[in-house]
């Protein structure tokens, strides 16, 4: 949800125009239609004070992104010494040209 969607949900939940929520903000009717539209971005800042007019916080918040990849892997490749990290890609790089070789020749 973008910030101009989440002003306009509020204000419309609130019952009130883009006029109304201009004349609470001390700006224009067109300043907050912008925003809504995504003409332009407001700061967190602005943001989070247009929704105060409307007796409502702003949270931010983080989430941890699930990248489809088990993370303890890279936990314990981290753990392993630098050296040791490129040894094993030396070798994983080899085996892969290995494996591109045979697949190549079976193809033709």
């Amino acid at each position: 949800m973008t910030a101009g969607e989440l002003l306009r949900e509020t204000r419309r939940r609130h019952g009130l125009t883009q006029r109304q929520l201009a004349i609470r903000a001390r700006t224009s009717q067109a300043a907050i239609s912008r925003i809504e539209r995504g003409v332009v971005s407001p700061t967190v800042e602005t943001l989070a004070e247009l929704l105060w007019m409307m007796n409502e916080e702003l949270v931010l918040g983080a989430e941890p992104v699930d990248w489809g990849h088990d993370m303890t892997l890279n936990q314990a490749n981290l753990a392993i010494d630098p050296e040791a990290r490129i040894r094993r890609g030396v070798v994983y790089s080899r085996r892969m040209a290995q494996i591109r070789g045979v697949a190549a020749r079976a193809g033709t």
